[in-house]
């Protein structure tokens, strides 16, 4: 409205001029009140621009104060991207299966000797007729003798003996050993699991097989007297190298077993059960939760806004110019005509 009565003025001065010298002449003998001489539109006019420049005012600190978020919001979301970057998350999965492959699980009896190991299904065992005499053998074992991965001095002899598969079935392996004497005041044997008894079997190099499982698996004991029950499950991580690693976490509980030999033996007996926990693999892997796709977006949806806020503010700048040199014109107008 204001461009257009400034429009209306440059383009008609003369008739404005010639209307003002007709007020003049009639002023000189006629007195009118102040509203007929045309000094509240130009009051009004004035009000209404100076209010637009200040809501313009405001408007452009709204858009700088939203600059300055938006320039914040991009350094807090690199930074988030580079914290992310370095600390991967751990993520779980769980995969269910009928069968697993077969584990190996190396015995170190010492002088122990193995007397039956046997495959029940559905965690029913039933009770031993004979304890302490040999029994059948079942299951399948290979014995092999290696050096100590540790010392490379020791000889060390290991019994492998092929775990369970079947988890629907929930199948164990139950073996008994026995152990004539010993010189230490407790006697226990030592254990060891990996991941699968087919590659110990087709492995052309054994010991070496045998002396890598040692130095990358923890080893465990079982007690002499006692019926050892062994829950394992199995869990594969992920390497960041695109490797797979394999570990094994077991449950063990002890119960204890009642000699009802008739004579009192000096020798001791050795019971323990291997079965799988459940049917459930686990598999861990490092993940970043930062994704470049998703952070690339918001940058330039940040960006963007900048871009638009700075046209904006210019806009607003230069509509602030425009319209503070059209008041200046239009005063001086107004003044040359007064004068």
């Amino acid at each position: 409205q204001l461009s257009e009565d400034v429009e209306r003025v440059s383009e008609n001065p003369t008739e404005e001029r010639e209307g003002d010298m007709e007020v003049h002449e009639d002023s000189s003998s006629v007195i009118l009140p102040d509203g007929e001489l045309g000094t509240t539109t130009p009051s009004l006019r004035f009000s209404k621009t100076c209010l637009k420049n200040v809501f313009s005012v405001i408007l452009l600190f709204i858009y700088l104060l939203l600059m300055a978020v938006a320039v914040f919001l991009v350094y807090q979301t690199i930074s988030d991207f580079r914290e992310k970057l370095k600390h991967p998350v751990m993520s779980v999965t769980y995969k269910e299966v009928s069968f697993y492959d077969a584990p190996g699980i190396a015995f170190y009896p010492g002088k122990a000797r193995l007397l039956s190991c046997k495959h029940h299904y559905y965690d029913h065992i039933p009770p031993l007729i004979n304890p302490g005499q040999p029994g059948d053998i079942e299951c399948t074992t290979q014995r092999i003798n290696y050096t100590d991965p540790f010392t490379n001095q020791t000889m060390k002899y290991a019994l492998v003996v092929q775990g369970p598969r079947d988890v629907k079935k929930k199948e164990l392996v139950f073996l008994q050993f026995h152990l004539n004497e010993t010189d230490q005041d407790f006697s226990a044997i030592d254990y060891l699991l990996f991941s699968s008894f087919q590659e110990f079997i087709s492995s052309p190099e054994k010991a070496k097989f045998m002396k890598d499982c040692e130095s990358s698996y923890s080893s465990w004991k079982f007690s002499g007297g006692f019926r050892t029950w062994v829950k394992m499950s199995l869990v594969k991580t992920k390497e960041e190298d695109g490797s797979e690693t394999v570990e094994f976490k077991q449950e063990t509980s002890v119960v204890n077993y009642i000699d009802q030999r008739t004579k009192p033996r000096s020798d001791q007996l050795f019971f323990v059960v291997f079965e799988w926990k459940d049917p459930f693999i686990q598999t861990v892997q490092d993940i970043i939760t930062a994704n470049p796709w998703n952070m690339i977006a918001l940058l330039c949806g940040i960006f963007l806004a900048l871009f638009k806020a700075a046209d904006f503010a210019k806009l607003s700048v230069k509509w602030m110019i425009k319209i503070r040199r059209r008041h200046l014109k239009r005063t001086r107008q107004v003044t040359n005509h007064i004068s």
